[in-house]
Parts: structure tokens; C-alpha cells; sequence
């Protein structure tokens, strides 16, 4: 199917030029707010977080009188993004250099490394220190609270960490900072987590200094890349019969195959490698020094070269990883396969198609994951993220869970496109003479923040915000037709959405914020055209002239429409019927006596009389709920048909 997002995007070059003291325009942005105790930066991958944090921790250290600087990052393999670095002959005042004895994302057991970060504390020569995520969780546990003070924490992957008391990262983050005078630099390119969970709490958050880079100042500013898209391919059956469809072997690509777990899973991801590397062609050999495998392409006889990461032989991951590490040249990978590796922090400059299988249940890891092909490269002008995903089967027992797997990748995407869009800011029009220009709209009825609070939330919290919308279950039972009124969509599903996320906002507050996102998200998802001069973008249904915007007509759009608009290019009619039934069926408050009193008696008459069956959304109440009723009875038929199938 064509891509569901296309982005282009200008190759200025701004985002990776340096300034004199060699900073990229983000690293820039963050190093203004070096003086900062907590710091937040949300910023893309490939953007240069790992060097913005290198230009902090050593002013901190050399600036600021702060003894050390600990970072944090989620898997050993993203430590190599804080190894020695040369900064003074970029400009910088320092050298980004520490002792070896203290990178801890080495191999060995956890024991050790507790052992050597206890003693780094204790070390008053010693100022830089790389670790994971677990390891600082167990080495606040070996030492004492007071040994952080005068230290900078640095936590990499900053969506980790969760408000959920459960969360031991979470909890170590907000006791440094209840119960010592540590700096905490928190870094992410993606805010939001996929379960809901707000990473902080407010009032925590709230002790940050937010530094927010965007992705489309990332992309518009790289020198090669030009367009990215992202696109779904949708299969029956096993997926491995189908990959040979979307895994082009001439892209350089990361494959993510399904976690064993997922019903996209064979359950056997050993063989799922071999089938891949069978479709490809014929495996010549695997080098035992570095692990790659070459495998001769059925097609041409052209040696591709493969790396499996899929393969959890420590011996064998650890050679792989080395390799991948030390990847200097276009030619020296042609393929990753991975299933929980090669995520976040994973870096591969030539990377030009991110393939995923299966359904990823988080906005998190879709960032990450097409982040691993955004990086600018020579190699590339083009950037493409597929999923490749089940598609429903209307005699499948499992409809439900595709249908909903389905709906919620395709919400995933449209958030991405607004990710990737170039931000609006918005005002009230006051006049006639009040004018749209240079990226900021004027709407009238249009409420401006008025408390600093609200400012920052539509400055840097905005995608945060939108994710957690398009993850709430009411809206995504929403996305299949016009089931919900826009109106009841956007003046009470998403204030509700808005309260419980800032539950210290006030009535007026949240009205504020609610404008903020519905406008955007309206402009966003809607055609902009130039004509005479004038610009004019199409909402409900129509194109209106930007400058005669109000805040009443921005409100009778539904959010959702270009979802809809998606399934109903992408799917077959009979499995939109499927879709749309299976998710009424879960809102439908009916009794097995009356779905068969109204089949009996109703709807049989109903069929003859009008030559078709009632109509969901009719006007008239009865023919609704005998619609109802038929959609009823077949869930119940279909819930039968699975048991007997269990059975």
C-alpha cells in the first residue's frame, strides 16, 4: 500500500552546523541552559544529545565546582555513545576524557560494577563515570544517599523512568534529587511511554528546565536526507511468506521480527531468522572473527551481508555488537536482523529502511525505531519506516486483537506525521486586518495561554500530550467511522484526556490547552493549498481560507477523519465491516433475550421490507438497535465458533 505519511523536507544543513565551540544547533539550545539544576531535553535521535551532555557534564565539572558526572543509559550497547571524545579541537574548552576502569558497559556480572561505582564515588580523582540504568539502580542501593552530592546525573532514555511508585529508576531520580544537592540532566527523543504512565509527576516535572529540539528542525536542517515515509503492508497467514514483499536487500535495513510473545510470532525466532536468510538466498559462510553472515542473493549472486542480533548467545551477540560498533564504511552491513536490540541509541548513519513485524504497543519504541533511519547520510536521500502488520481475517478468533493491534498502529503513524510536521503557533484574531503569517495562525474565539503553565505545555509537551490522546481507548474506538460526534470528541473526551494529565490545571487552563491541541491537530491533518496569493486548508470536508478561521468551525472536526480515510482506502469493504462491528460490539449494553427477540421479530421484517440490513447509524432508534442486535449475535457467534476451536 502507498505510504500513509510522506515528508519533505528543505536540506539547509542548519541543523549540523557548529558554531564556533563546535556545537550543532540543539547541543546549542541545551548548553544556553547549562546553569540550570534540572534540565530535560527532549530532543530526536541522531540529533546529538550524547555530545550536548558531554558540553553540560563538563561544565558542570570545570564551571559550575561539581566533583563528578554519571551517566545512565538503558543497555550496554548504547554506552558507545559516551566514549572518549575530542572536543578542543572543535573549539570546546575540554576533552570529553575519563578512565576506562569506570565504562561499565562492559561485559560481567552486575556484582563488579557495583563494586568499581561505589568506589568511583569514594575516588576524589576520578570525575567520569558510564554505567546502565541497572547498575545505578543497584549501586544507589550499595552506597550511601549522600556519596551523589555534588554530582551531575545524567540518565539517558529518559522514557525509563515512570511515576509509577513501582518503578525503581523513577524512585532512585526522585530521591537524589528529595535528598541531595545533585544536578540531574534528564535526555530523551521521545517523552511519552507506551503504557500510559506519566514518565514525572507534575509537580516534578515541574522542577525541570525543559529544552525541546523538534524533529522537523532535525530533518529540514540535514545536508542528504530529503523525504521520509512510512507506510504499512498488511499480511495473512505467517508473515515470513510474506516479507520477500517489503524487505528490499539493495536499502540498507533493520528488520525487527515479532517478540516471541506476539501473535505475529512463529515462537520459534531461530527458524524465523533461517526462513529470512533462506528468502534472501543461500548463506556462503559466517566470518568467526566478526559474526557476519554472507549470504549469496538468489536475484544476482550479489553477497549481502547480514547481521543477527537476534541470536542470544552472549559469545556470539557480544562479537556481532563489536563489529556493528566499529562500522566505518557504507559496504560493511548490508542487513540487521534484531528483535529487542537496535532500538534506542542504536547508531547507523546508512540505515535507509527501518522494517518492523507485528504491532509495536508503544509510541515510544515506533520513535526509536524510526529514528534508526533518520540519521543523515550521504548514502540516502530517502528514509522509509514499514510495519508490517496481520491483517484481521473476519473468521479469525483473534479478530479483536487484530483489529485493535491495527487501529492503534494506524493512530501511532498519524502522530508521527504531526511529529514530523513543522510546528504553527496560534493567536487570536482581534480584526479583519489580524493576518496568518510566518508560521503563526490567527483563529478568532481563539483562547491564548494566559499562565506560564499552559505556556509551556503547548511549547514543549505538545506531542506528549497528542500521544496521550491518540492512546486513550474512547478515541481509538472512535477511529472506524463516525460513531462519535467531533463535538464530544473535542469539548469533553479531550479535556478529560488534558485533566487527568495536569491535574493542577484549572478549568480555564485546560480550556486553553484543549484549544491549543484540537487547532493544531486540525491544521496539521489538513491540506494546505496556496491559491492567489491566499493560503487555504481543508477542513470538514472543505477548504477554508486560513485567515477566516474560528475556533467554532476547528471545533466540528473530528481528529480522527484521516484515520478512517486510511482504512478505508487500505482494507477490503467486508473487513471494514468486520473492524467497525468488532469494536461496536464492545460498546453495545444488550441481553441474549432481546438480540433474539429483535432477529425474530424485527429484523427479518426489516430485511424483506427494505432490501437490506439496518443501518448502525440510522436516524431512527429502533433500526439502530436492531443493527445492534445483528451486531451482537454475530460477536456472540464468533466468541462460539473460537471456544469450540479452544476446545
Amino acid at each position: 500500500m502507498p505510504n500513509l505519511v510522506d515528508v519533505t523536507y528543505e536540506q539547509t544543513g542548519k541543523s549540523l552546523a557548529t558554531n564556533r565551540l563546535g556545537m550543532r544547533e540543539m547541543q546549542e539550545r541545551v548548553y544556553e541552559q547549562r546553569k540550570a539544576k534540572y534540565l530535560l531535553i527532549k530532543a530526536p535521535p541522531a540529533s546529538g544529545k550524547s555530545r550536548a551532555l558531554m558540553f553540560l557534564g563538563l561544565d558542570k565539572l570545570f564551571e559550575q565546582g561539581l566533583k563528578k558526572v554519571i551517566v545512565a543509559v538503558p543497555e550496554r550497547s548504547i554506552g558507545g555513545s559516551f566514549d572518549q571524545t575530542d572536543l578542543t579541537s572543535h573549539g570546546f574548552f575540554a576533552d570529553w576524557s575519563f578512565n576506562p576502569n569506570y565504562n561499565l558497559c562492559t561485559p560481567g556480572g552486575e556484582s563488579s560494577k557495583v563494586g568499581a561505582f561505589t568506589k568511583f564515588l569514594k575516588d576524589p580523582n576520578e570525575a567520569i563515570l558510564i554505567c546502565t540504568h541497572a547498575t545505578l539502580r543497584f549501586a544507589f542501593d550499595a552506597a550511601e544517599e549522600s556519596e551523589f552530592n555534588n554530582t551531575v546525573l545524567a540518565i539517558d532514555e529518559f522514557h525509563h523512568v515512570s511515576a509509577d511508585s513501582e518503578n525503581r529508576l523513577g524512585e532512585v531520580m526522585r530521591s537524589i534529587m528529595d535528598n541531595t544537592n545533585a544536578h540531574v540532566i534528564a535526555m530523551t527523543g521521545s517523552y511519552f511511554r507506551g503504557d500510559g504512565v506519566p514518565v514525572i509527576a507534575p509537580e516534578i516535572e515541574a522542577r525541570f528546565t525543559k529544552v525541546t529540539y523538534n524533529y522537523y528542525e532535525q530533518l529540514n536542517g540535514y545536508t542528504y536526507l530529503k523525504t521520509l515515509g512510512i507506510g504499512y503492508h498488511f499480511y495473512q497467514g505467517r508473515y515470513t511468506s510474506t516479507i520477500n514483499e517489503v524487505l528490499d536487500t539493495d536499502k540498507k535495513t533493520i528488520l525487527h521480527i515479532p517478540n516471541v510473545n506476539a501473535g505475529e510470532s512463529t515462537k520459534d525466532k531461530y527458524q524465523e531468522v533461517d526462513t529470512i536468510l533462506d528468502i534472501i538466498g543461500e548463506v556462503s559462510h559466517q566470518d568467526s572473527d566478526t559474526g557476519v553472515i554472507h549470504v549469496k542473493r538468489k536475484s544476482d549472486g550479489k553477497i549481502i551481508k547480514v547481521a543477527n542480533l537476534v541470536n542470544d548467545n552472549p559469545k556470539d551477540r557480544d562479537k556481532i555488537v563489536a563489529y556493528l560498533r566499529g562500522m566505518k564504511n557504507v559496504d560493511d552491513i548490508d542487513l540487521i536482523i534484531a528483535l529487542g536490540m537496535a532500538k534506542e541509541g542504536f547508531d547507523w548513519p546508512y540505515c535507509e529502511h527501518a522494517l518492523t513485524v507485528g504491532y509495536r504497543g508503544s509510541l515510544t519504541e515506533i520513535i526509536q525505531i524510526i529514528g534508526r533511519a533518520t540519521r543523515d547520510s550521504n548514502n540516502k536521500t530517502h528514509s522509509q519506516f514499514t510495519n508490517l502488520i496481520a491483517q484481521p481475517d473476519a473468521g479469525d478468533d483473534e479478530v479483536k486483537v487484530a483489529v485493535n493491534n491495527m487501529l492503534k498502529a494506524i493512530t501511532a503513524s498519524l502522530l508521527m506525521e504531526q511529529v514530523l510536521a513543522p510546528n504553527f503557533k496560534f493567536r487570536t484574531k482581534k480584526t479583519d486586518d489580524d493576518k496568518s503569517e510566518g508560521g503563526t495562525i490567527t483563529i478568532r474565539g481563539f483562547k491564548e495561554p494566559t499562565s506560564q503553565r499552559v505556556k509551556d505545555i503547548v511549547e514543549t509537551d505538545l506531542n506528549d500530550l497528542k500521544a496521550a490522546v491518540l492512546q486513550d481507548d474512547q478515541l481509538i474506538k472512535a477511529l472506524p467511522g463516525e460513531f462519535i460526534e467531533p463535538e464530544v470528541i473535542n469539548k469533553v473526551l479531550i479535556p478529560k484526556i488534558i485533566q487527568k494529565k495536569y491535574p493542577e490545571l484549572n478549568e480555564e487552563e485546560v480550556e486553553e490547552v484543549r484549544q491549543y491541541v484540537v487547532a493544531d491537530s486540525a491544521i496539521k491533518n489538513g491540506e494546505i493549498k496556496d491559491v492567489g496569493g491566499k493560503q487555504f486548508v481543508r477542513m470538514a470536508g472543505k477548504f477554508v481560507n486560513i485567515d477566516e478561521l474560528h475556533i467554532d468551525l476547528i471545533d466540528t472536526v473530528n481528529p480522527f477523519q484521516k484515520a478512517f480515510e486510511v482504512l478505508s482506502k487500505s482494507v477490503t469493504t467486508k473487513l471494514l465491516k468486520v473492524i467497525q462491528e468488532t469494536i461496536e460490539a464492545g460498546r453495545i449494553q444488550m441481553t441474549d433475550e432481546e438480540a433474539v427477540i429483535l432477529y425474530k421479530e424485527k429484523i427479518g421484517p426489516f430485511v424483506k421490507s427494505h432490501g437490506r440490513e439496518p443501518n448502525i447509524n440510522a436516524n431512527d432508534a429502533l433500526e439502530r438497535r436492531q443493527a445492534e442486535a445483528l451486531i451482537y449475535l454475530r460477536n456472540k457467534k464468533r466468541q462460539r465458533q473460537a471456544e469450540q476451536v479452544n476446545d
